[in-house]
């Protein structure tokens, strides 16, 4: 079944309308999909299967491979649902509503795997038939401690190899992080407010991802600290903005980000 549903949406549009369907914004498709038009649904699915693809990855935090993963086939059946639910007089695009539902029902693949994998309690484990030993409860705690361990270590992995890369574009490593990380808590709390001011004030980000440039000026001025204070930090203050701004959760424990500081910046943008 879920090849066929793969085979009808990869399927390409008549060459003759794809020239003039192509000129649509998304919303002006949906338009025409919700008013039958099923060419250009498959089309439209077809067309945005590397941002589906992107959009599940960032989620899991790992490559997916459409060809493998269950991950993709809920994100793809996600994305064919938020073209019947999209509801253009609500004011958001079609792409941030899209995303918003896949992260929905991948939120929902995720607790019922969890719940799944809770039903059977380890007690169960400890069987004995007359070919069988008895399986040991506690080696299978363990076993499965180990799996859970191994799989954070993997996750926090990724998470490093993504933020390193995004780093990468300002001239920074990750491994400078240990040196430039203030010792004082102080210290700390200081840059890291600073670095909330940058995210808060959408024109400075943007300057700084569009530069890579740190707005000094503007930041002495906003948070009153010297500007020997920024520049000297400059570094880290980059490192901390990404991370508060972005989807490092244990980037959060490794550079002690306290939840008031990752919080803030959702409450300034309200």
């Amino acid at each position: 079944m879920l090849l066929v549903l793969f085979k009808r949406f990869l399927r390409k549009a008549v060459p003759a309308e794809a020239v003039e369907k192509a000129k649509l914004t998304p919303e002006q498709k949906i338009a025409r999909i919700r008013e039958g038009d099923e060419l250009l649904r498959e089309q439209f699915i077809a067309d945005y299967k590397p941002y589906i693809m992107k959009v599940t990855s960032r989620f899991c935090k790992r490559y997916i491979d459409p060809s493998r993963d269950d991950e993709f086939s809920i994100a793809l059946l996600a994305f064919n649902e938020a073209i019947n639910q999209f509801a253009s007089h609500a004011g958001k695009s079609f792409i941030g509503f899209s995303e918003t539902v896949i992260r929905r029902r991948l939120i929902d693949h995720v607790r019922k795997e969890q719940r799944h994998s809770k039903v059977v309690p380890y007690s169960m484990f400890d069987t004995e038939d007359e070919e069988q030993p008895q399986y040991n409860s506690v080696e299978t705690k363990q076993a499965m401690f180990a799996f859970e361990m191994k799989r954070t270590e993997d996750e926090r992995r990724v998470e490093i190899g993504e933020l390193n890369h995004e780093l990468g574009k300002f001239g920074i490593t990750f491994a400078e992080l240990v040196e430039v990380s203030p010792k004082h808590t102080d210290s700390r709390r200081l840059l890291m407010g600073i670095a909330q001011t940058l995210i808060s004030k959408d024109d400075l980000f943007t300057t700084l991802r569009q530069t890579s440039k740190l707005p000094v000026k503007e930041l002495t001025e906003l948070c009153g600290v010297s500007r020997k204070t920024v520049e000297r930090n400059r570094k880290y203050i980059i490192a901390i903005a990404l991370v508060i701004s972005g989807a490092y959760p244990y980037m959060h424990d490794y550079l002690q980000i306290s939840s008031e500081h990752a919080n803030s910046n959702r409450e300034a943008s309200k």
